[in-house]
């Protein structure tokens, strides 16, 4: 269809929705090229784009039904309503009554007016509960389409496709597309690639390859500099002033192409160059004519052109700028920009450019439930009571709430304490931007005029965002990404408008400085000589002259500081902070950080346990801060923090870190909850582009229940701009600390049953410690004295799970190295040359001066193992959780855990299904593998207290799942512990055993390890008086639920040993303790009701709190949560709600979230 002819017959339309919906889709199709709706099979599978499709809507206990006016699964969701340009007459009813007065059709109102303004909001939110409501099914739709039939599109997209948030699309200026905007090829373009392939228009994937392309133009420039010599801070200032210069012209902060000009214009005479520049650039500083471009110029002030220095350039590099100048500095994403820059800026970084970023989609997933999701309910509640003001004729103060929450709006501070490059900044800067939006455009709807609001200088702008950075590159670029990134929106919303002069300034909203410590002084730490002392570099190596093998160069050494008086380090007063702190491991942080950060650190934290990852210091600081929370008032301001997310590594649940977690969110007074969590994501690192798994927690004070996520599917290869598509599964409820929702494991406390039993195996910092048997014969084992028992069989997780090496190791615990000398001269020579270069590098004293012994020898659990003929060991980190007798001469690796336990009904109870459960849920992941860590998974378990018989039909049981794996293992050399599991995995799920697995099947003789397992698991739940078929669910919460029984049985002095006769010989009553402390769990949950708020947006917030938190409710439960408010004055907010989509009335007439 002609654009003309299709404008021609819709334009005038009026009146019915209902008659001229279809009819306008149709037409709207055949101009955009698309095709048109498929005719309704009744099959919704494959009715994925047709008119009025229906939806179910899930509440608690119940279900409504609607329809969408026209949906296309995985593009859109189109709501349509019907305004018109003024009174009409029905031209039928004319015709068959003509004496009489004809009736007005006004359609859903007059446009222009309150209530068609109403008609559209409402609108958007109906759109806003379908796509919710098909993204059980399809997945969330990309795009939501309000249409006005014959005047109208407007539209919203959330590229996430997780539901957080549809905002103005491609932005608050051009959203709406009116009926002459068809006109305009590059809209209709825009709008078909909505029908045809809607990511497409994704912004990140638009400008991912522009943003490389303009990074790697800077880094060729860099790399330039770099081999004249000049200085790294010199280059990066000089490519800043340039970035930004190519960035104002192209959005005519200076005339356009005014700067590829000049470029232009100094080819063949680049010694002319750097005076120009200079002489640029401080007329871009201060403002007033320009003698290169013969024009006056904006004062840019801000700090960027304060020192104008211009480096000299060569024929190559000018022609480098020029290419760099060409590309299109409007279509450049800061969310990535960032990143790049940084590593262009930094000589040692320069080499990452290739490398991944962190996909901004990843990014937003942090944002928005931290920042965005508390800001859009009160703008919720906000909207709500300006329908209900507007309503009334009250238009005045209508405009007034608006204001007041766009004032608000303006003033949130943002604070990432680990800014890097400003990604999180930049993100959390646009979103707060797409908001404003609609704020402004709801004040136009109400008769004020949007753009004098934005441009008389009140609104949302780099100011609010603070950020805390080490690195002075990456700190200087935030600050340069949070000014692109705001003057592009600026453009996108004002057209060409110019900001206001100067045109950047100079907040001070970043801070280069140390986020988690400050002290009075730093000097560098000496010895008893007064020499400096020095540690590895931790990188470089050499390689060793008689093994050949990479070893830390003793040559490569930094100075290690003490820090007088460390403290913490103070953080700028923030509404939300957020953001990515750095990645460093508790076992790593002296190594990175040195020994004196490290001590100075902990003196400064004496709370923090000493092996909590480096990320948890931020996650301490601002818990605290959020704790402090307090809304700001009539007569103080805000203060604290109101939510913090922070990325953390998916460590985040393993014992120290979650301790950290622990006490805020069981604390007596102003507890933290988790509101938000997804405890296993990936992530790209931005240093240096490495994949990772991570960790989100959002949190905030208060009780409030939780979304956790868990991802379902994860897709692979997909380009980086987007991040891997990942979809997840949500549950609702109550988050503890080891990111789960049902059974408090992670409330269970350490039992003293269970103590001095366990341990990792040893570690040996030092790998030529390991010998093969035949190195081990020809040190003189077999023929030397004593030596059998200092060179023993030794044990990883690969040779339980899968084909053992046969690999001994030297074990000198107990001599001294006079000792190994004098007896074992050939072992001495041997770890001398092998074992010692590798420990002179180490930071730690006693690891270096006792080099001779492993690094941990575990002496705390040999004197357990004295006199055991065997023990229990199972892999840390393993598909599938198997225990499993070894031979007490056998010594374990690190990466096994050892339980001193011999009897046959023990490795019966860790081989159960109970067990098993309880190490997964409180375990971790690395990978896709399941990691039992002891502190959590064996100190906590409540063991049965089986009767005699029953123990002795455990004892059996246990005994004949050892033989007979070990027996079928032995027949079958190539048979492993992995293959039978995997077999037995799929034997339990029903699935078909054939080709390789039947072969496992046979010779691991599958079916009867299945028997022996369920007899067991049977055993084992009689063992505790539980009945067979209970859920994994309530299996946990008995398990939660006994080991505070124990605890408190504890705390009387009743405590049920595990081996009586070595943890008590002499039969020794516990003294009993307070019981308080062992039982604590924090404080029970309050059944009072909450005080009715004062003003009708927070009690709009308050109701549609109260309503989300209850599911689904009539007018008269939610009143009954609060003091003195009657039903008749919840019905009218929950219409309210109703109409923006926050709410939907129920088939049974109750309200639902």
């Amino acid at each position: 269809m002609d654009v003309e002819a299709f404008l021609k017959r819709w334009k005038p339309s009026g009146g019915s929705e209902s008659a001229n919906f279809h009819s306008f889709a149709n037409d709207l199709t055949a101009l955009l090229g698309v095709p048109r709706p498929d005719p309704a099979t009744g099959d919704l599978k494959r009715d994925s784009y047709r008119f009025e499709h229906p939806v179910t809507f899930i509440h608690t206990g119940s279900k409504s039904h609607g329809r969408i006016d026209l949906y296309r699964a995985g593009h859109f969701v189109m709501e349509a309503k019907q305004g018109s340009e003024g009174a009409q007459p029905d031209p039928a009813q004319a015709q068959l009554l003509p004496d009489l007065t004809p009736k007005i059709r006004q359609g859903h109102g007059v446009r222009g007016t309150k209530r068609w303004d109403d008609t559209m909001l409402r609108a958007r939110g109906q759109a806003d509960a379908y796509a919710r409501a098909v993204s059980r099914d399809d997945g969330w739709p990309p795009f939501l389409l309000i249409v006005d039939v014959g005047h109208v599109i407007e539209v919203y997209a959330d590229f996430s496709r997780q539901g957080q948030g549809y905002t103005q699309f491609p932005d608050g200026n051009r959203y709406r597309i009116r009926l002459d905007d068809l006109r305009d090829e590059k809209v209709r373009d825009r709008l078909r690639s909505i029908w045809t392939d809607p990511l497409s228009l994704n912004p990140a994937i638009i400008s991912a390859q522009v943003t490389r392309e303009v990074a790697d133009r800077l880094a060729a420039l860099g790399r330039s500099f770099d081999a004249q010599g000049h200085t790294a801070e010199a280059v990066a200032r000089f490519l800043m002033r340039c970035l930004f210069t190519m960035f104002a012209e192209d959005v005519e902060l200076i005339p356009k192409g005014s700067f590829s000009d000049l470029l232009h214009k100094l080819r063949g005479q680049p010694e002319r160059a750097a005076p120009a520049l200079k002489s640029l650039w401080e007329t871009m500083n201060g403002g007033g004519f320009s003698p290169v471009l013969l024009t006056d110029l904006k004062k840019f002030n801000g700090g960027l052109f304060k020192a104008a220095d211009s480096l000299p350039l060569s024929e190559i590099q000018l022609s480098l700028l020029i290419e760099a100048a060409s590309r299109d500095w409007r279509e450049v994403e800061p969310a990535i920009f960032g990143t790049l820059l940084e590593r262009a800026l930094s000589v040692k970084d320069r080499h990452k450019l290739g490398a991944h970023y962190t996909p901004r989609a990843y990014v937003e997933r942090l944002v928005n439930p931290t920042i965005m999701e508390p800001l859009r309910a009160d703008w919720v509640a906000v909207q709500g009571t300006a329908l209900a003001l507007a309503g009334q004729d009250r238009l005045d103060d209508a405009r007034a709430e608006v204001r007041a929450f766009h004032r608000k709006l303006c003033e949130i501070r943002v604070l990432d304490p680990a800014c890097g490059s400003g990604n999180f900044l930049y993100v959390a800067l646009e979103l707060m931007k797409r908001l404003e939006g609609e704020v402004t455009d709801l004040l136009a709807e109400l008769g004020e005029d949007q753009a004098a609001l934005s441009l008389a200088g009140y609104t949302v702008d780099p100011h609010q965002f603070l950020g805390i950075e080490l690195n002075p590159w990456a700190a200087a670029v935030a600050e340069l990404v949070l000014w692109i990134g705001y003057l592009q929106w600026h453009f996108r919303t004002h057209g060409k408008a110019s900001p206001a002069e100067p045109v950047l300034r100079d907040f001070k909203n970043i801070e280069n400085r140390d986020a988690v410590l400050d002290w009075a002084s730093r000097k560098p730490r000496l010895d008893d000589q007064g020499r400096p002392v020095t540690r590895w570099d931790g990188e470089t190596k050499i390689l060793h002259p008689v093994t050949g093998e990479d070893v830390p160069d003793p040559q490569a050494r930094v100075q290690v500081y003490d820090y007088a008086k460390p403290r913490p380090a103070t953080w700028p007063e923030a509404d939300f902070i957020v953001g990515n702190p750095p990645f460093i491991g508790a076992s790593r942080l002296r190594d990175a950080l040195g020994d004196g950060y490290a001590e100075a650190l902990w003196a400064a934290y004496p709370k923090m346990p000493q092996s909590a990852d480096f990320v948890m210091f931020w996650w301490e600081k601002a818990a605290l801060a959020a704790r402090g929370w307090k809304p700001a008032s009539d007569k103080a301001k805000a203060k604290g923090a109101r939510r913090f997310g922070f990325i953390t590594t998916n460590s985040l649940r393993q014992t120290f870190n979650r301790k950290v977690l622990d006490a805020h969110l069981t604390a007596d007074k102003l507890p933290l909850s988790l509101v938000f969590a997804i405890p296993d994501h990936p992530w790209v690192d931005a240093g240096d582009g490495a994949a990772v798994r991570i960790a989100m927690t959002v949190a905030e004070v208060g009780r409030a229940p939780g979304r956790l996520l868990s991802i379902t599917e994860e897709k692979k290869g997909e380009t980086e701009a987007e991040g891997r598509p990942v979809t997840f599964s949500i549950e609702k409820g109550k988050v503890f600390a080891d990111l789960r929702i049902g059974a408090d494991v992670a409330g269970a406390v350490p039992l003293k049953a269970n103590e001095g039993l366990s341990s990792r195996g040893v570690m040996l910092f030092g790998a030529g410690f390991i010998v093969t048997p035949a190195e081990a014969r020809s040190l003189g084992l077999g023929t030397l004295p004593g030596l059998e028992a200092h060179i023993r069989q030794y044990l990883n997780g690969r040779d339980l799970a899968a084909i053992p090496r046969r690999a001994m190791v030297i074990d000198l615990f107990g001599l001294n190295e006079s000792e190994v000398r004098s007896r074992f001269p050939s072992v001495y020579q041997h770890i001398l040359d092998k074992v010692k270069p590798e420990r002179d590098a180490n930071r730690d004293t006693s690891i270096r001066s006792k080099w001779w012994i492993f690094g941990r020898p575990r002496s705390e659990i040999r004197p357990a193992l004295v006199g055991l003929p065997r023990y229990i060991a199972t892999v840390e980190t393993a598909k599938h959780r198997v225990f499993q007798f070894i031979e007490a001469a056998t010594l374990s690796d690190n990466k096994l855990i050892i339980f001193a336990l011999s009897e046959g009904d023990q490795l019966a109870v860790f081989s159960s299904r109970i067990h098993c459960l309880w190490s997964l849920a409180q375990g971790t992941l690395l990978e896709d593998r399941p990691v039992y860590p002891k502190s959590l998974s064996y100190d906590p378990f409540p063991f049965p207290d089986p009767t005699e018989a029953q123990k002795t039909r455990l004892r059996s049981l246990g005994e004949q799942l050892d033989a007979h794996r070990k027996a079928q293992q032995a027949a079958h050399p190539k048979l492993t512990l992995t293959g039978m599991y995997n077999v037995l995995e799929k034997l339990r799920a029903g699935q078909r055993i054939e080709g390789k697995d039947r072969e496992i099947y046979d010779q691991g003789l599958i079916g009867i390890l299945r028997d022996l397992h369920d007899q067991i698991d049977r055993e084992v739940a009689a063992a505790y008086g539980w009945p067979e078929g209970l859920s994994d669910d309530e299996i946990l919460h008995r398990l939660v639920d006994l080991n505070r029984t124990r605890a408190a049985e504890e705390a009387r002095g009743l405590v049920r040993w595990l081996r009586p006769d070595y943890q008590n010989p002499a039969g020794r009553a516990v003294a009993a303790k307070a019981e308080q402390g062992a039982l604590d769990i924090g404080p029970t949950e309050s059944t009072a009701k909450t005080p009715w708020p004062k003003t009708m947006p927070d009690q709009i917030a308050a109701v549609r709190a109260a309503l989300h938190d209850m599911g689904e409710a009539t007018p008269d439960q939610i009143a009954r949560r609060f003091h003195r408010v009657q039903s008749r004055s919840v019905q009218p907010l929950l219409e309210i709600l109703t109409a923006l989509g926050q709410a939907r009335l129920t088939d049974a007439g109750r309200f639902a979230s």
